[in-house]
């Protein structure tokens, strides 16, 4: 792959030299708290912060040399967590080179801070080999320990629809107490495998115990109901979407994939009446999962359940009409 190639992070075809507001994600591909400790405080989530270590330090004083070397760039927010740094940054006019070039020249001034403290812990360590893979290999105890940190690239992506920067600007705000939250509550969090319901096995993330109820009910808009709605006549539409909040409301968990936008608009309403439901996902879950926004508060306070029949795939873009019929029938299975 050549250096060209391997710098193709987006689309072909875009400059990304122009005005624009960007979110960018450096990771420490060991997900060791390299960059800072989390320190919860009277264990209240809300009062979460992060003490940077040396290294978190000159991860975020590298920020402030790439706006120096480049004045058309300002930091809008920026979190440092134990593991990685978000940040998002506001191009305010055209530049000579990339957004991208921007970053790399940032990831390969935290990659020298990287080395450094390698360099420094293999210095602190004994002279003697640390595993018998070493001993075999005759290498020395600084050889087996100087491990690279930043060997993954930053992720970087543009915000451009309505809402998406308030929305961006929010997470990053609130990573260190959905971190102390995930910490404080891990039962809920934990991707947990094999959930077996009548014939089917889901992964699960959330609360489990919301399948040891008594009444369910599913969540599925019909096509004809929206047809009948878009020809002027909604009541069927209104009365089934009222029906699916009146019997929340008297202690029956909905179950639903809340695909469509009048499926989505009765989960609004559940979450905001903080009823208890069983969300069914397209797909899996990945390292590190965590529900966003909203879902994340529900799943903390454990009225939420997430399902997926299906392992994560990180390709994965959009629903298909197949998984669509195929979740719908899940959640008539869970409720019947």
């Amino acid at each position: 792959m050549t250096e060209r190639d391997k710098w193709q992070w987006q689309e072909p075809g875009r400059a990304w030299k122009g005005v624009g507001v960007y979110h960018i994600t450096l990771t420490v591909p060991s997900r060791e708290p390299l960059l800072g400790t989390l320190v919860i405080s009277d264990d209240d989530p809300s009062k979460a912060r992060i003490e940077r270590t040396a290294l978190g330090n000159a991860v975020v004083d590298e920020l402030y040399v790439m706006c120096k070397h480049y004045p058309a760039i300002r930091i809008l927010q920026f979190c440092l967590m134990p593991d990685h740094l978000h940040v998002i940054i506001h191009v305010r006019h055209v530049m000579d080179t990339s957004i991208r070039a921007v970053v790399r020249g940032y990831w390969q001034g935290v990659k020298k801070h990287g080395r450094a403290y390698t360099l420094s812990v293999a210095a602190e360590l004994n002279s003697e080999p640390t595993n018998e893979g070493a001993k075999r290999q005759g290498t020395t105890n600084e050889e087996a320990y100087l491990f690279p940190i930043f060997t993954e690239r930053p992720f970087i992506r543009p915000l451009s629809r309505r809402g998406q920067l308030h929305t961006m600007i929010r997470y990053v705000q609130m990573n260190p107490q959905r971190l102390a939250t995930k910490r404080l509550r891990p039962g809920f969090f934990r991707v947990q495998k094999n959930i077996t319901i009548g014939n089917r096995s889901y992964d699960g993330v959330g609360n489990v115990g919301l399948l040891m109820l008594d009444s369910y009910c599913p969540v599925h808009v019909r096509r004809a109901m929206v047809e009948k709605a878009n020809g002027g006549d909604d009541k069927e539409l209104r009365d089934y979407k009222n029906a699916c909040v009146l019997k929340a409301r008297q202690a029956t968990v909905m179950v639903s994939p809340f695909i469509s936008p009048d499926e989505k608009e009765v989960m609004q309403v559940l979450l905001k009446e903080q009823s208890p439901f069983i969300l069914l996902t397209d797909n899996g879950f990945r390292d590190y999962y965590k529900p966003a926004d909203a879902l994340f508060d529900a799943c903390a306070a454990g009225r939420l359940l997430i399902l997926s029949p299906w392992p994560y795939d990180s390709g994965k873009r959009h629903i298909s009409r197949a998984d669509c019929v195929a979740l719908n029938a899940m959640a008539e299975e869970i409720c019947f």
